[in-house]
């Protein structure tokens, strides 16, 4: 007898807290863990939603990451067939290459690494807050503060060139918009691809200290193409994603007085403080996309070969069965380590600098402005649910006293 599946649902993304995922989740966690999502171009795939599965499902070696849009725009979408990687695109490869193409750029991440490059962190967030206080309140904590911690660091990175940077920052910014047209995407695809190919031939005469240097150089064979398509995915990946872990836990911080009194009272708490707003707000809204190479099941769900699976992470890390009251806002917590950053080999590069981006970046807004709150009610700030690809902030304005 042929099992009748319910019908495809859609990826959830509309929001009735700004802090919590879509109610659908958790109802889709617990009654249907693995259930037919549709997606963008009419294809169907898997939507996943259980913490337990999701953890088992990216350590799965016979899943491999999948360029295929999920996201609800409907004016580009990608084509159903699997795209071919660009070369150097490591992000949306499996081993070998995958690994080969990390290790060139991992030492750039390594807790070591990130330590050294604190003091400058510091530099930055004190800089930004002086401008902050000399203008006077109200301020925006998103264009003021968030986004330009976020676009420097990226930018020394990499060895972008100032009179470059906030043409990089508008082209990606559109890049993650739900709203940009085709006529739009196209020459921010342009103008970032474009730029870093600039970037790349100017540095094999001109090396700088920076981790495109060290590419064009490092001996490895690697092609212009491949360099710049790796750069290309350190930009979009590290542009957006630690300005909205900034202003958006700000932001959840002033609403949940309890928190924030206790982070004030103890600072140390800084730390486990930024793993549990990863956990509790979990800005990669559409979860992250696998194909499978091979049969398997998963939920109790048999899933075939070339069939589209994908992990939400906003539904997993509000999972009961792996979090005691997982809808509070808890900075002691000390349970199931947060798929936030994801798992597995494809664990986020960039984990240990974005957390240092946000433990100071917050830390220190906090100690400098005790004052610090919405100069809004809540309900006015301009969230990104419905037209972001990571979820944030538009702006934050605070004011203090």
């Amino acid at each position: 007898m042929t099992e009748i599946l319910p019908d495809p649902v859609t990826i959830p993304f509309r929001r009735r807290c700004p802090f919590d995922p879509p109610e659908e989740y958790a109802r889709l966690r617990e009654e249907r863990p693995i259930t037919s999502v549709r997606l963008p171009g009419g294809r169907t795939g898997w939507l996943v939603t259980r913490y337990e599965d999701i953890r088992t499902m990216l350590a799965n070696t016979s899943l491999t990451p999948h360029l295929v849009q999920v996201t609800p725009a409907t004016e580009l979408p990608l084509p159903e067939e699997e795209l071919e990687v660009p070369p150097g695109t490591f992000a949306a490869m499996d081993q070998p290459e995958h690994t080969r193409y990390r290790k060139l750029i991992a030492p750039w991440f390594t807790p070591k690494r990130v330590e050294q490059r604190a003091p400058r962190i510091r530099q930055i967030v004190d800089g930004l807050l002086a401008g902050i206080l000399d203008s006077g309140p109200p301020a925006d904590l998103v264009s003021q503060y968030a986004k330009p911690l976020a676009l420097t660091m990226v930018s020394e990175l990499l060895g972008l060139p100032q009179e470059t940077r906030a043409g990089f920052q508008a082209a990606v910014m559109t890049m993650f918009s739900l709203d940009s047209s085709p006529d739009q995407l196209r020459p921010a695809h342009t103008r970032i691809y474009q730029g870093l190919g600039d970037l790349v031939a100017a540095r094999h005469s001109d090396p700088g200290p920076d981790l495109v240097s060290e590419l064009v150089h490092a001996g490895q064979g690697l092609t212009d193409e491949e360099i710049v398509n790796m750069a290309a995915f350190l930009l979009l990946a590290g542009l957006e994603t630690s300005s909205h872990m900034i202003s958006l836990g700000t932001f959840a911080l002033l609403e949940h007085p309890d928190a924030l009194a206790a982070l004030r009272a103890d600072p140390d708490l800084i730390g486990s403080a930024v793993e549990e707003l990863f956990r509790y707000l979990t800005i990669v809204q559409f979860g992250l996309t696998r194909v499978a190479r091979e049969d398997f099941d998963v939920a109790g769900q048999r899933v075939h070969a070339g069939e589209i699976v994908i992990a939400s992470l906003a539904a997993a890390n509000r999972d009961p069965a792996a979090y005691t009251e997982p809808d509070r806002l808890d900075l002691h917590r000390n349970e199931a380590t947060h798929l936030a950053l994801g798992y597995g080999s494809h664990h986020c590069l960039g984990a240990h600098l974005a957390r240092a981006e946000i433990r100071i970046a917050i830390g220190t807004l906090l100690q400098r402005i005790p004052g610090l709150r919405l100069a809004v009610p809540a309900e006015q700030v301009r969230r990104g649910d419905e037209d972001m690809v990571f979820y944030g902030l538009h702006l934050l304005p605070v004011t203090w006293s």
